[in-house]
């Protein structure tokens, strides 16, 4: 079973940007659109149409989190002679321009001020200077729990909004004093060995297949996989050099000769340059909607009836590593995690030595 695809289209209506969104029927998504602002179904198009700002695009992903999604127009385009939109696009300057000189990446920057741009939104014309902990806790029960934001949304306007109030020097709210939500204990999702063997030999494409092996083979991250460089290949060390992944962080990773092998032969073929996976066009870096859709037809093709991503690859290399005795501490350095408590959860889920276990059921 792929997974279902969520299309986003942002353009203009009348001169004012909207977001018209097509999916397949799903009563619960149904009734998380309807809870946003303006928000009105179009039966000449039968598609949703939801007025864009900033913090719509945002929202809009965090619902379809567990869809593969398409997007096409220009996102976050809004009507810049909103005097609100022009005046927190003042008060979000700086937080900017500090999370720059501190060189976070400008996708945390995105993510961040696109928070704090749907929480002083919905501040409804208070100045951040007058925000108080009680506008925090009505933001959170009445915009992300109303509307069944994840958690994980929540968590990233709170990163943002403590980091704003600090910046702006706020004499009512302490930073401190906004908290995160409780963490979430949920299990990372593995496939089997033979589904992962299935999985794999399912695409046609050279190139495809070496993209899906490579991303189990050295528990990589869909970024990771993009970015990398044909130079990043040490045959001789026989090792990948992954370069300014997650936090900005350079790592190696052991490569397999089975990968090795399958790699010169897909090099011989395509040549590729600069980008070890290139793109439609010459230069360019294979694209993340595209490597989604690679695995969402081998995941049809090889009948797995489950909603596999991208990242349950990267969960299932773990797992069978920690399955054939490979140590937490290896497994840490080679997913680049920086605390061990994000490997351990690991031991969760494999299969090493429960399968052993008799149950005293049997023996009654």
């Amino acid at each position: 079973m792929s997974v279902k695809t969520a299309f986003l289209y942002c353009a203009l209506l009348k001169g004012r940007p909207v977001i018209r969104v097509g999916f397949e029927y799903d009563p619960e998504i149904i009734k998380k659109i309807k809870t946003m602002p303006g928000a009105v179904w179009n039966p000449s198009e039968r598609k949703w149409l939801v007025p864009d700002s900033d913090g719509t695009l945002q929202e809009l992903k965090e619902l379809f989190s567990e869809y593969s999604i398409e997007i096409t127009g220009s996102p976050h385009t809004r009507r810049t002679e909103d005097p609100q939109e022009q005046q927190i696009d003042l008060w979000l300057e700086p937080l900017r321009r500090f999370m720059r000189s501190k060189r976070y990446g400008e996708n945390t920057i995105k993510t961040y001020t696109e928070g704090v741009r749907i929480f002083m939104r919905f501040m409804e014309g208070k100045t951040p200077s007058e925000v108080t902990l009680d506008d925090v806790i009505r933001f959170n029960n009445d915009y992300i729990l109303k509307r069944g934001l994840s958690q994980a949304f929540q968590n990233q306007v709170v990163n943002g909004l403590k980091l704003f109030i600090k910046i702006i020097d706020n004499k009512v709210l302490d930073a401190s004093t906004i908290h995160r939500p409780r963490t979430e204990k949920r299990l990372p999702n593995v496939l089997s060995k033979e589904e992962i063997k299935q999985l794999l030999e399912a695409p046609r494409s050279m190139k495809h297949r070496a993209m899906l092996s490579l991303i189990y083979s050295c528990g990589l991250r869909r970024s990771e996989l993009l970015n990398l460089k044909p130079a990043d290949i040490d045959a001789n060390r026989m090792l990948i050099i992954i370069r300014q992944a997650k936090g900005k962080k350079d790592r190696i990773v052991p490569l397999s000769p089975r990968i090795l092998e399958m790699l010169r032969e897909y090099y011989k073929s395509f040549k590729p340059n600069p980008w070890l996976f290139e793109g439609q066009y010459p230069g360019t870096p294979y694209s993340e909607r595209s490597l989604q859709k690679v695995l969402d037809q081998a995941v049809e093709k090889a009948r797995i009836n489950k909603p596999v991503t991208l990242h349950w690859l990267r969960h299932s290399y773990a797992t069978h590593l920690l399955e054939a005795g490979t140590g937490l501490r290896h497994i840490q350095e080679i997913l680049g995690h920086k605390s061990s408590r994000t490997t351990e959860i690991y031991t969760h889920v494999s299969t090493a030595g429960i399968q052993n276990i008799a149950s005293p059921f049997d023996s009654l």
